[in-house]
């Protein structure tokens, strides 16, 4: 594994990072732990990863990867630990922070044993309808992360554009996928995989049957105080892949969807993931939202180097 610079700081340490401006690029891999910060509307900390050769003084793209630890714990530190390795070692995140030379923000969101239902990294229903500071609305802290991080790059010479790219597999892509849904002005571009086979729905029912979130549009205005943007979702650039083998399927378990939820999806989407994965571009294509789509043979639910260039690939070709 390469020598990584990691350090736990704070709004008092940022110019300390800066590098001379003068030699055009960020001089070794870093990795920043940011604390919560309540006052700045996260209540959660965060990881940055700056690649050797972010270049300075040149507007670029920060790309955002949500956590996903795989289990439970209400130990924070083993999700830092999940999202420390996810930024720095082995994501499709981290491959293609590093390979365009553009900071990686992971945040560090628990995901606790406490409340076994709560999928908070796949940004579910129990998680939006949540009260507790440090559980509620994960997708406005989120955003706020993104705010605060804009001033620690700025501190270092690196300016990053007032949209960023979004990647993300199995649950976080699915948190990728629901967060773009609420916030399509913020995002340039995203790309996901391994997410179940299901996608939110761009519309407010199906054969008659509401589709209220995390399924589709319905309840939007009752939940999160405005109506889905239709216009400004269809403009977002959108690389969607499976593995031809993935039967992964979280749908047919009750952390990530209820009762009511999962008949629906079963019986309207489909029962089986890809069947399901079918579908859903089906309805994609008919409300003229036009994402690549992909499929890869023989590959079950993991990603391949190969897999990982043409992300690496989809993205450099919006920056």
């Amino acid at each position: 594994m390469r020598s990584i610079f990691i350090t736990i700081f704070t709004i008092f340490s940022f110019v300390a990072f800066a590098q001379n401006p003068a030699h055009g690029t960020f001089k070794r891999d870093s990795l920043l732990v940011i604390k919560k910060n309540p006052e700045k509307g996260f209540y959660n900390d965060y990881i940055l990863f700056i690649p050797k050769g972010t270049p300075l003084n040149k507007q670029i793209f920060l790309l955002v990867e949500p956590n996903n630890t795989g289990k439970l714990s209400d130990s924070i530190e083993v999700h830092e630990k999940h999202a420390v390795y996810l930024a720095s070692v082995s994501s499709v995140g981290n491959n293609i922070s590093t390979e365009l030379k553009i900071p990686l923000l992971v945040p560090v969101f628990p995901r606790p044993a406490s409340r076994p239902l709560m999928y908070t990294h796949a940004l579910d229903r129990d998680v939006m309808e949540e009260r507790s500071p440090e559980l509620k609305r994960l997708d406005l802290q989120l955003l706020a992360m993104t705010d605060n991080v804009r001033s620690i790059l700025a501190a270092m010479n690196i300016r990053v554009a007032p949209k960023f790219f979004m990647s993300g597999f199995s649950a976080s892509a699915t948190f990728t996928n629901r967060f773009s849904f609420m916030h399509p002005e913020k995002i340039q571009a995203l790309a996901i995989g391994g997410f179940n086979g299901e996608l939110m729905l761009p519309q407010k029912e199906i054969n008659g049957i509401n589709l209220n979130y995390p399924l589709g549009t319905n309840d939007f205005p009752a939940l999160f105080g405005k109506s889905f943007d239709i216009d400004t979702y269809r403009s977002i650039p959108q690389f969607i892949y499976m593995g031809k083998l993935d039967e992964n399927d979280a749908v047919q378990y009750d952390d990530a969807y209820n009762d009511t939820e999962r008949n629906i999806i079963n019986n309207n989407i489909g029962a089986a993931v890809q069947k399901r994965y079918l579908k859903c571009q089906e309805i994609y294509i008919t409300n003229n939202i036009q994402p690549i789509f992909k499929v890869y043979e023989n590959i079950g639910h993991w990603t391949t180097s190969g897999m990982n260039l043409e992300v690496i690939k989809f993205f450099a070709g919006q920056m």
